[in-house]
């Protein structure tokens, strides 16, 4: 039976001469978080042996732009961006079956942004978008030198997130700015201070979500008198 592509499909795939094979990469980014091991998905349809042939896997934005290429049955590394040295890898088995993907080891943040998957010879590419992400639950402290004053502190995150605070009955509060530190990992520490007030309920949640990479975590935080407890809560 003849495959059918939807107009969305058509356009990650290349226009295909008779005879010839498209190069297809998938329609949603691939999400990764930090440290994971993933593979940035490519295939020849209808499928014949990428062994012999010679294709590149590229980020246009890089200098140099390479990422890894394959290039008469073997990896031609000698023009590959530094930030991706011992990290990239193809199945010479797979390829027999026409799929050229690459696989991305222990990734970074840096590693996010579109890759190309291009065969020069035949002028065929296809795209795949990356999105990395890090997560991290929150801790609450209470201020002992000045009364009423809750802070929460959240390290290890990518992208940038946004900090927001909730009264026992989920009502926002209105918190002071949200400090925001950047490391040299390329995670981001945040931390926001609440002051609670006596027409507050004892219980508190500091929430911390990145929207992008549709994360969420939350701590809880119980004050009757001068007593506290407090718990996580992971939202995916």
């Amino acid at each position: 039976m003849e495959h059918v592509f939807t107009s969305a499909q058509a356009k990650n795939r290349s226009a295909t001469p008779s005879g010839q094979s498209a190069v297809i990469g998938p329609l949603q980014p691939i999400v990764a978080s930090v440290g994971d091991d993933i593979t940035l998905p490519c295939h020849l349809e209808p499928a014949v042996d990428a062994a012999a042939i010679t294709f590149e896997w590229t980020r246009p934005d890089l200098n140099p732009r390479f990422v890894h290429v394959w290039r008469s049955g073997e990896n031609l590394l000698d023009l590959q961006h530094p930030s991706f040295k011992g990290r990239t890898s193809l199945s010479e088995e797979i390829l027999k079956s026409g799929d050229i993907s690459l696989k991305l080891s222990k990734v970074k943040p840096s590693d996010e942004g579109k890759y190309r998957c291009f065969i020069p010879g035949w002028n065929k590419e296809s795209f795949v978008e990356l999105v990395v992400g890090s997560v991290s639950s929150p801790v609450i402290k209470m201020n002992n030198s000045t009364k009423g004053v809750l802070q929460c502190e959240s390290t290890g995150w990518y992208p940038e997130p946004e900090v927001f605070w909730l009264d026992g009955e989920g009502n926002l509060l209105s918190a002071g700015p949200t400090e925001t530190v950047r490391g040299p990992d390329d995670l981001y520490t945040v931390s926001s201070r609440v002051t609670v007030e006596k027409r507050h309920s004892n219980s508190f949640t500091c929430r911390v979500q990145q929207n992008r990479t549709n994360q969420t975590r939350e701590t809880h935080i119980h004050v009757p008198g001068r007593h506290y407890y407090f718990h996580d809560v992971i939202t995916v």
